[in-house]
């Protein structure tokens, strides 16, 4: 191969289109907008999806959760009908080699809103909407909770089904402002309950916008069932103590289950057992329609750039067919006529490229500065399928042009005026 024939062919190329620059910005127009289109909404992708991960993680590390429902599908009439977990089935998975606690919980809340259905009141004050929670002896252990002020209340404190609470950082503030709400009597459901400690504030999930978890009232278990005795939907959340036992973990817990619930060996379990990850995957199949969606605009903003570049190379052959029979007469191959009109198309798509992942980049950038809420963050892979994908549709859509450049007749093309 002839290097210095390959690299006068591509000086020529750039000097075509730098001598035309108005026009080849306008041709790639459309291979910007695509580039760009992916940047930014891969980029929102990216940033959510991190932030989800992070969620998950917030539940705390080597977490294992059981219940009788599923949480990614709409209940069946069946699955609606499975006997609940009990606090005995948490109990006996506190025995299981790699365990470090396991611990019975349960909820008082609107699950379609994620929002809690009752009223903590003050002296005059009320908050509305905090969800009640009740919870076993070892709580702190697998749940990781920060506490503002206070402590948690004790197993003494369950077995006795004292009226004790560990309030929200929402709850506490709207109720107790900047004066401390350790030792304070508040009024849940009726009753009179004694405050013990307040917990900080948990970072939501989108943003540093209101987490419906810092509106809870938390209590001993054993309290939770005497206040609400009709709230049978309990759930059993697992530490154990290693990753890699985590799979091992796992079938315990359903062995004690399926002995504890008396399964026969044959059927299915009539009980769920995930882990944070499920959050993630959860969300990986909102984002995948996402991706779709986004596949789908930058596809049509890449053809319709990838038409125009085939429609402007077809034009500049035309204009430059004399030019080109002047480079045949003195000896120039098709090979290097070829190569000239394709580093012209894919130089143009991959100007465009450029300037498409510039512009998603300063999106992005400006996303993240102005919406707290919507993160943003590029992703390599996706920048470099963007900027790749428009050197692709160069040399796709510029092929044709330059096979006609290569394969003109010299002679009727020196004649052609």
């Amino acid at each position: 191969m002839n290097f210095a024939r390959v690299r006068e062919t591509l000086h020529m190329a750039f000097d075509s289109l730098r001598a035309n620059r108005m026009r080849s910005l306008l041709t790639i127009l459309g291979v910007v907008i695509g580039v760009a289109t992916v940047i930014i909404i891969s980029s929102i992708i990216t940033g959510l999806n991190n932030k989800v991960a992070a969620f998950a993680d917030s539940f705390g590390s080597n977490t294992i959760w059981a219940f009788h429902l599923p949480i990614n599908v709409q209940p069946t009439p069946e699955l609606l009908a499975r006997r609940r977990l009990t606090a005995d089935e948490a109990i006996a998975m506190r025995s299981l080699p790699h365990v470090v606690a396991a611990d019975p919980s349960i909820q008082y809340s609107d699950p379609n809103f994620n929002v809690g259905q009752e009223s903590v009141k003050y002296k005059g004050k009320a908050i509305q909407n905090t969800i009640l929670e009740g919870d076993g002896d070892e709580m702190p252990q697998v749940i990781d909770l920060e506490m503002k002020e206070g402590t948690i209340f004790t197993a003494a404190d369950g077995q006795r089904g004292a009226n004790v609470t560990v309030l929200g950082y929402d709850t506490a503030k709207k109720l107790f402002g900047k004066e401390s709400a350790v030792g304070k009597d508040v009024v849940i459901h009726g009753e009179i309950f004694t405050v013990l400690g307040v917990l900080e504030k948990r970072k939501g999930l989108f943003g540093s916008g209101p987490n419906p978890q810092d509106n809870i009232a938390h209590m001993p278990l054993s309290t939770f069932h005497k206040i609400l005795p009709d709230q049978k939907d309990l759930g059993i959340s697992v530490r154990y103590d290693k990753a890699e036992n985590r799979d091992l973990v796992e079938e315990e817990m359903r062995t004690v289950l399926r002995i504890a619930r008396k399964v026969p060996t044959h059927a299915d379990d009539d009980f769920e057992i995930f882990t944070p990850d499920v959050i993630v995957q959860l969300w990986s199949q909102i984002t995948g329609g996402l991706v779709l969606f986004m596949i789908a605009v930058s596809s049509v903003g890449l053809m319709v750039g990838g038409v125009g570049v085939m429609n402007i190379m077809l034009v500049s052959v035309t204009e430059r067919t004399r030019e080109i029979g002047v480079r045949k007469a003195i000896g120039a191959t098709r090979g290097s006529i070829l190569l000239q009109f394709t580093a012209e198309a894919v130089t143009l798509c991959a100007l465009g490229g450029a300037l498409g992942v510039s512009l998603g980049g300063l999106v992005t950038l400006a996303v993240r500065l102005s919406f707290a809420g919507l993160p943003a963050s590029m992703s390599t892979v996706w920048t470099s399928v963007g900027f790749l994908v428009s050197c692709l549709i160069g040399l796709v859509f510029g092929i044709y042009p330059a096979w006609k450049a290569a394969t003109l007749n010299p002679i009727e093309a020196l004649r052609y005026e």
